[in-house]
C-alpha cells in the first residue's frame, strides 16, 4: 500500500490516545446509546477534557490551537472504530468553525469555550420538511424588529438535535430574495419558544441523536447574527468544502475498516472444508475493494492537502464527497457478502457499518446535488 505523508508524530500519538479513548469510553456503551437514541451527555464532558473537542479552536477560546489534521485523526479513528453515535464532527468541525469565522467576540466568548468543554452541544439547523438539499427553499424565516429578530419556522434531520444547547440556524431574514435573503443565527435553547420535537428513528446511526426542531416567534438578540444580513448563502457556501471533505474522510477510514474485517473473516470462516479466502471469487473481490479503497484513499488525501493549503475548491469536495460515500456503500455490500448469513447478525460490525454507511450520500448534499455542482466546474450548468 502506499505509505500516508500527510502527518507527524505527534498526529499519530494524538491518533492512539483516540483510539484508546474509543475503546475504553465508547465501545463499552455504544449499544445502549443505539437503544436509547442518544449519546450521555457525560461522554462528551469526558470528550472535553481529554481535548477531542474544538481541537482546531484557538486557544484563546479554550480549544488547542491544532491544526486540522488532528481533526482528520479524530475523524477516522471514529470511523474504524465502527461508532454509531457520537456527532462530534458537526459539532467540532462544522458548528465552532461558524462561529469563530463570522460570530461576535461575545458570541465566540459566550459558547466556544463551553463547546470545548462539552458543557454545551451544538447543531446546525439547515434541513426543512420541504428543503433538503436545496437550500435556497428554506421557509423558516428570521424577521427584523429593533434590537432583535422573530425566529419562525421548522427543521427536521437535526444531528445533535435532542442534545443540543445551542443551533446555528439557517433562516430568511429577506423572503424576498431567495438564496440572497438568507441569514445565520444562534439560536440558544433556553429561548422561549424554541422546541425540540421527538428524536427521529433511523436506519442506521441509531445512537446520534436527531432530532425536530420548532420554532415559535423565538425572539434572537440582532447579535446573534453571524457575519453580515442576508450573506448566510455565501457563509454556507464557503464551510460546506470542509464539511464535505470530512464526510469522505470518514468513507474512506470506514471502507478500510470493512476489508480489514472482511479479510480475517474469511481467513478464519470455512466452506466445503476450507477457508472462504481459499476461494478465488473472495480473494479476487477483496483486491478488487482493496485497489479502489486505496485509489480513493490517495484522491482524498491530496483533497486533504488542498485543505491545508486553503485550496479546497467546492467542485473538487464534491468530487470526493460522491466518489468515495458511493464507494463506501459498494465496499459495505461486498464485504456483508462475503460474511454470508453472519453479515446479516447485528453483533457483526459489518451489519452495522452497512446501514450506517447508507446516509453518506444522502447529507451533507445528496451525492445527485454533488454531480450538478461538478457539472457546473465543467462548464455544463443546467440551462435556465
Amino acid at each position: 500500500m502506499i505509505p500516508r505523508t500527510l502527518f507527524k508524530p505527534e498526529h499519530e500519538t494524538f491518533r492512539a490516545s483516540v483510539a484508546r479513548f474509543m475503546e475504553a469510553e465508547v465501545k463499552p456503551h455504544d449499544e445502549r446509546w443505539q437503544e436509547q437514541g442518544y449519546v450521555d451527555r457525560e461522554l462528551w464532558r469526558k470528550a472535553g477534557a481529554n481535548g477531542l473537542l474544538c481541537c482546531s479552536m484557538p486557544e484563546e477560546y479554550g480549544g488547542s490551537g491544532a491544526d486540522r489534521l488532528y481533526s482528520v485523526v479524530l475523524t477516522e479513528e471514529q470511523a474504524r472504530a465502527n461508532n454509531s453515535s457520537l456527532g462530534w464532527g458537526l459539532h467540532s468541525e462544522i458548528v465552532a468553525p461558524y462561529l469563530l469565522h463570522y460570530g461576535s467576540e461575545g458570541l465566540k466568548r459566550k459558547y466556544l469555550p463551553k463547546m470545548a468543554s462539552g458543557e454545551a452541544i451544538g447543531a446546525i439547523a439547515m434541513s426543512e420538511p420541504a428543503a433538503g438539499s436545496d437550500l435556497q427553499a428554506v421557509k423558516t424565516t428570521a424577521i427584523r424588529k429593533g434590537e432583535r429578530y422573530v425566529v419562525n419556522g421548522s427543521k427536521t434531520f437535526i444531528t445533535n438535535g435532542w442534545n443540543c444547547d445551542l443551533v446555528i440556524v439557517v433562516a430568511k431574514t429577506d423572503p424576498q430574495k431567495g438564496a440572497k435573503g438568507t441569514s445565520l443565527l444562534v439560536v440558544d435553547t433556553s429561548m422561549k419558544g424554541f422546541s425540540k420535537g421527538k428524536r427521529l428513528k433511523k436506519v442506521g446511526l441509531k445512537g446520534q441523536d436527531t432530532a425536530e426542531l420548532f420554532f415559535d416567534n423565538v425572539e434572537v438578540p440582532a447579535a446573534n447574527l453571524l457575519g453580515q444580513e442576508n450573506d448566510g448563502f455565501i457563509y454556507l457556501m464557503q464551510e460546506l468544502p470542509w464539511e464535505r471533505l470530512q464526510i469522505a474522510i470518514a468513507a474512506v477510514a470506514k471502507a478500510e475498516a470493512a476489508i480489514g474485517w472482511t479479510i480475517e473473516y474469511v481467513k478464519e470462516r470455512r466452506a466445503f472444508g476450507k477457508p472462504v479466502a481459499s476461494f478465488q471469487t473472495a480473494r479476487f473481490k477483496l483486491a478488487e475493494l482493496a485497489t479502489e479503497a486505496q485509489v480513493a484513499r490517495v484522491f482524498v488525501d491530496r483533497c486533504i492537502e488542498l485543505l491545508m493549503e486553503k485550496k479546497l475548491d467546492t467542485a473538487t469536495a464534491s468530487m470526493a464527497k460522491y466518489w468515495t460515500t458511493d464507494l463506501e456503500c459498494k465496499v459495505m455490500d461486498e464485504c456483508l457478502q462475503l460474511h454470508g448469513g453472519y453479515g446479516y447478525m447485528w453483533e457483526y460490525p459489518i451489519a452495522r457499518a452497512y446501514v450506517d454507511a447508507r446516509v453518506q450520500r444522502i447529507y451533507g448534499g445528496t451525492n445527485e446535488i454533488m454531480k450538478e455542482l461538478i457539472t457546473r466546474s465543467i462548464g455544463l450548468g443546467a440551462e435556465k
